[in-house]
C-alpha cells in the first residue's frame, strides 16, 4: 500500500467549513458541583433505536475531565439569536455561565434558556480518536421550542430560518 499523502490542515479546515453544521453547547454538572459547558458543532444523531447521539471534544479542552467523569450531559441546540453564547462558550472564559439563564435538567446538567432544543442524555460511551474524544449519549428527554437554529458555515454564523425547495 503506498504511503498516504500529507493533508494540509488549513485546506482540510476549509473543506470542513463547506459543510453547514448546527451549533450546540454541551453542558454537564461536574463532580465538584460546578457547571461545565463548551460550544460544539461536531454533534450528530447516531441511532433512533436505541436513541443515541454523538459529539466530539478536543483532548486539549479545559472541560474534558468534567465530561469524562459525567454520568449525564445535555446538548443545548442554540437558536439563531444566541451567537454571543456560542462565542462565550468557545472562549477560555473562567466563568462561562455568569449571567446565563439556566434551569436544571432531569439529572442535573444545566439547560440553557432560549435554545431551539434540549437533548438530555445519560453517558453511554467514549473513545479517543485522533486529537479528540468521541462521546456517545443515550437520549433520556428531548424538548423543542420552535425557534430557528443557529448554523455555522464557512467560518460564519447564519440562521437556518429560510426555507428552500
Amino acid at each position: 500500500m503506498p504511503p498516504l499523502p500529507h493533508i494540509d490542515h488549513r485546506t482540510l479546515r476549509q473543506a470542513f467549513g463547506c459543510f453547514p453544521t448546527g451549533v450546540t453547547i454541551v453542558t454537564t454538572l461536574g463532580a465538584d458541583g460546578a457547571f461545565a459547558g463548551v460550544t460544539i458543532n461536531s454533534f450528530t444523531s447516531l441511532s433512533l433505536d436505541p436513541p443515541l447521539i454523538l459529539w466530539t471534544l478536543s483532548k486539549r479542552s479545559s472541560t474534558l475531565r468534567a465530561f469524562e467523569s459525567a454520568g449525564h450531559f445535555a446538548v443545548n441546540i442554540l437558536a439563531d439569536d444566541q451567537v454571543a453564547l456560542s462565542r462565550r462558550f468557545s472562549s477560555p472564559a473562567p466563568d462561562r455561565f455568569h449571567d446565563v439563564a439556566v434551569r436544571a435538567g432531569l439529572s442535573g446538567p444545566p439547560l440553557i434558556e432560549g435554545c431551539s432544543a434540549h437533548i438530555e442524555c445519560r453517558a453511554h460511551s467514549s473513545q479517543a480518536a485522533g486529537d479528540h474524544v468521541l462521546f456517545v449519549g443515550r437520549v433520556e428527554r428531548v424538548q423543542t421550542s420552535g425557534k430557528p437554529p443557529l448554523v455555522f458555515v464557512g467560518g460564519r454564523y447564519r440562521s437556518a430560518g429560510a426555507e428552500r425547495g
